[in-house]
């Protein structure tokens, strides 16, 4: 895009609750670079102006743990999910088998033009499928073409046998090594879980991820189950077990962090490792505790992601209620930072660690990664501070959303796309995979 975007009387969102209202934001390339009064910044020849109207201008939000392929391909309610884990990912893995190249470029367009009308901005994606090198270049593909930002990791187990987990641990680490540098999209090395992998293959993800300065992908603990089945094998619990191999650490992404004890979320906090929380499948344990309260307290490196299913703002909402329980228990007491952090904070420091870039904030010198929501937000015009502002994000509609300084949704329309015909073309794909799994069965 030529000359500058222009994002004129807006709100412009703060991480503390507060707003300040009638200003605006100057994007120039892929940053911001000036946040002013409103009337402080005229139009210039050549400006892409947004007339917010007072509308609410936030950072992009971050999914930090999906799906979003093998999401779309199993489904996330009913029967399916009273299967016990190891049962749940013999399906998911038998029809992951099932996927084309082409299938998962249609899935992963339509999955990310959806995430961007949601406001997302960044995704780190966990796929699964057999051709490793096509299926992490068709996610690129489609990230590129819509822009999103993403970074895509390949979920590795060695369940079928060692032979093919190297071979598919090789070509995921050969896509980091492709895109360490790119703007947009980036790689990580991804293993499912614990349960799902011998030692041979995480000393070996450890390994590269040291050698690479790769981010790893993975399901920290997903059910006790998971918990148990590791026990049973390897005589450690999950934690202690991937401590062990040196698989936490500033690198790690882990996600489905259900199954831990406070001291395991206190090793997960001194080892700086990121964890995603997906609010809505967290269920409190046998043993009293609850898995969400133990990642709160203790770690500070913590965001929410999909899982491939639903929404952010459908995770924020099970935040909320999560947080209010354990608030009202009095084991946390500053709701709005807690749920502030899990949102923005958190995740801005996750996408700053993966590229390198300052973001989270609207302000001179953060990446432009933006939403403009459809609501004009209140604030007290002493304090501008806006007791609601969390909860207009989770419920109001996206207008804009802004990647990389790049228009990608336009007044709640996707730029340069049809959604129509992605829907269409990912509803082909996933008809191809289940002809293909009828023929087979």
């Amino acid at each position: 895009m030529e000359g500058r975007l222009l994002l004129k009387n807006c709100a412009v969102f703060r991480a503390d609750g507060r707003v300040r209202t009638g200003m605006a934001v100057v994007v120039e390339g892929n940053t911001i670079r000036r946040v002013a009064p409103d009337a402080q910044v005229p139009v210039l020849p050549g400006d892409w102006e947004v007339a917010c109207r007072g509308r609410l201008v936030a950072p992009g939000l971050v999914d930090c743990h999906s799906h979003l392929v093998n999401g779309q391909l199993l489904p996330p309610t009913g029967p399916f999910l009273l299967l016990a884990p190891a049962e749940r990912l013999e399906r998911m893995v038998r029809v992951a088998r099932l996927l084309t190249n082409e299938d998962v470029e249609a899935l992963t367009r339509f999955a990310a033009a959806r995430a961007l009308r949601d406001g997302v901005t960044l995704v780190v994606e966990h796929l699964s499928c057999q051709d490793v090198a096509g299926g992490l270049a068709a996610q690129a593909r489609a990230a590129e073409t819509l822009g999103l930002r993403l970074v895509t990791s390949h979920s590795t187990h060695s369940l079928d046998g060692a032979p093919q987990a190297e071979a598919w641990l090789q070509a995921n680490a050969d896509f980091v090594r492709e895109r360490r540098e790119h703007p947009l999209v980036r790689g990580a090395l991804g293993f499912h879980a614990s349960y799902t992998c011998d030692h041979s293959l995480l000393t070996r993800v450890a390994r590269l991820s040291r050698e690479l300065d790769a981010p790893t992908v993975f399901h920290l603990a997903e059910s006790e189950d998971d918990v148990t089945t590791t026990y049973s094998r390897h005589g450690q619990r999950v934690v202690p077990r991937l401590d062990a191999l040196g698989l936490l650490n500033s690198r790690a992404i882990a996600s489905y962090a259900r199954s831990l004890d406070s001291g395991e979320a206190g090793r997960l906090q001194e080892s700086g490792a990121f964890v995603a929380l997906a609010p809505r499948g967290v269920r409190t344990l046998e043993r009293g505790s609850d898995p969400m309260e133990a990642v709160l307290s203790r770690v500070h490196l913590v965001g929410l992601g999909t899982g491939g299913h639903g929404s952010l703002q459908e995770e924020l909402l099970a935040a909320l209620v999560g947080v209010l329980r354990i608030a009202r228990a009095g084991r946390l007491p500053d709701v709005d930072g807690s749920l502030a952090h899990l949102l923005i904070n958190g995740p801005a420091e996750l996408c700053t660690r993966l590229f390198g870039l300052p973001s989270g904030n609207v302000e001179e010198g953060s990446i432009a990664d933006l939403v403009v929501y459809d609501a004009v937000p209140p604030a007290d015009p002493e304090t501008g501070y806006s007791p609601h502002l969390l909860g207009q994000m989770s419920s109001s509609p996206v207008a804009w959303t802004v990647v990389d300084g790049r228009v990608c949704v336009r007044e709640g329309q996707l730029l340069g796309h049809d959604y129509v015909e992605l829907a269409r073309a990912a509803t082909d794909a996933l008809h191809r995979v289940w002809t293909r799994a009828r023929l087979g069965s």
